[in-house]
């Protein structure tokens, strides 16, 4: 089997906020906590996109990775996002991540500067070389706007302190081929795609819906790890609807309004997210529902 820097299976973990928008540093360690005792998540990522890091400054993350890790960081690794389209704040981030006792970082492709590929590979090495801490790329080109090109994670590859890709590509055969001629640990970014991407070559998840199906998703991944394909589809079927529905709107909102269903206090989003509708929250508990979860 392929190594697994991180586990099988991580969640990026909402951030809860108060009914004033404040950070709610409590309510993050319970539901870090259920994220991991329940739903059986090996790491978390803090402070990432559904994490709704674009509304939070650098003490507020930093203040969120202490809580989480103090919470949860004898039995979970805590991955913090901190890419940002800027190298030296992406570089700041890093030292904050370590300071803040996380086990890793993600960082994301440089959205909105669009930088041609030698520049985008600069960006990479240099943020590597900033820490020690094992770095996962996060390949999103529908947020970014750019994909990670082939000959870039290649290269990558090589860098002692890249271990892992977090994979929204959406193009199957690229990242096989990447996985092929690599020893990067490719984690799929999608919930929905898990399975076809573990049949090329992928070692886990990085979910939005693990909120929710990270225990049953874990079990199909075992299933999947002993040989049982027939038993691992079957389930990987009967979730397929929630790892889908989840991002009938924007994610973070219906995660947060389920959540609230379920008695975590995660109804506020910063703006310009806003919850979601009534009709876009029952839809999704009855799709949870339907999927006995």
């Amino acid at each position: 089997m392929a190594p697994q820097p991180f586990g099988r299976l991580i969640t990026a973990m909402v951030t809860p906020f108060t009914s004033d928008g404040s950070l709610d540093l409590d309510e993050s360690r319970r539901l870090a906590a259920y994220l991991v005792d329940e739903q059986g998540n090996d790491a978390l990522v803090i402070n990432g996109t559904t994490g709704e890091s674009p509304t939070t400054d650098d003490d507020e993350k930093k203040a969120l990775l202490k809580a989480v890790v103090a919470e949860v960081g004898d039995r979970a690794q805590v991955i913090a996002g901190v890419g940002t389209n800027e190298t030296a704040a992406t570089i700041k981030r890093c030292r904050d991540a370590v300071e803040a006792g996380a086990n890793g970082v993600l960082v994301v492709t440089p959205y909105y500067s669009k930088p041609p590929s030698d520049a985008l590979l600069e960006h990479f090495v240099m943020v590597a070389d900033s820490t020690d801490l094992p770095v996962m790329l996060y390949d999103i080109p529908s947020r970014s706007g750019i994909p990670i090109p082939e000959e870039v994670l290649i290269e990558l590859d090589r860098h002692p302190t890249i271990v892992a890709v977090k994979d929204a590509k959406g193009d199957l055969v690229s990242s096989a081929r990447v996985m092929a001629s690599t020893d990067l640990a490719y984690y799929s970014g999608d919930d929905a795609v898990t399975l076809p991407l573990l049949s090329v070559g992928a070692v886990g998840l990085v979910g939005t819906s693990t909120h929710f199906t990270g225990a049953a998703t874990k079990e199909w991944l075992t299933l999947w790890d002993e040989g049982a394909t027939r038993e691992a589809l079957d389930l990987y079927r009967r979730l397929l609807p929630v790892y889908t529905g989840v991002f009938a709107t924007q994610g973070c909102m219906l995660v947060k309004a389920a959540l609230a269903a379920r008695g975590f206090t995660t109804q506020t989003l910063r703006r310009p997210l806003k919850p979601a509708s009534s009709s876009q929250a029952r839809t999704f508990i009855q799709v949870l529902e339907a999927a006995g979860l």
